[in-house]
């Protein structure tokens, strides 16, 4: 009998769900920023939103658990990226306090996540490693 939760592909992922949800959000949440930020700050937020879910996706396409693991580390630098522009945001009044704890919890919840992730494929590595 298959496992119900298999993952068939990176749209099965949790991780890659949420961190769709957020790219939705942060779009949302920048349209609002001043027009002087629309290629500062709006844009960075944007594309180190995408570069989460889009590195996700990718890493899971190599088919090898090591260039997976290298892409979820890219994912893991955006996030950081992420929770650094969402702190600066927040202090340059762009951010309300409700739209900045929305995102900021957002962030911190898709960083763990992809902490576990990269945990999960370290361990397969490792047991791939002792069968061959």
């Amino acid at each position: 009998m298959q496992p119900q939760n298999k993952v068939r592909s990176y749209q099965d992922l949790s991780v890659w769900q949420k961190a769709m949800d957020l790219v939705v959000t942060i779009y949302k949440a920048t349209s609002a920023f001043p027009k002087t930020e629309t290629y500062g700050l709006a844009n960075q937020l944007r594309r180190a939103a995408i570069s989460v879910a889009s590195n996700i996706a990718e890493g899971s396409a190599k088919r090898s658990t090591r260039e997976f693991i290298r892409f979820i580390n890219i994912a893991s630098g955006s996030v950081a990226e992420m929770q650094t522009q969402t702190i600066l945001s927040q202090r340059l009044d762009y951010f309300d306090a409700v739209t900045y704890a929305r995102v900021i919890q957002s962030v911190d919840e898709i960083g763990r996540m992809l902490h576990g992730l990269q945990e999960s494929l370290r361990e397969k590595l490792n047991a791939d490693l002792l069968v061959t």
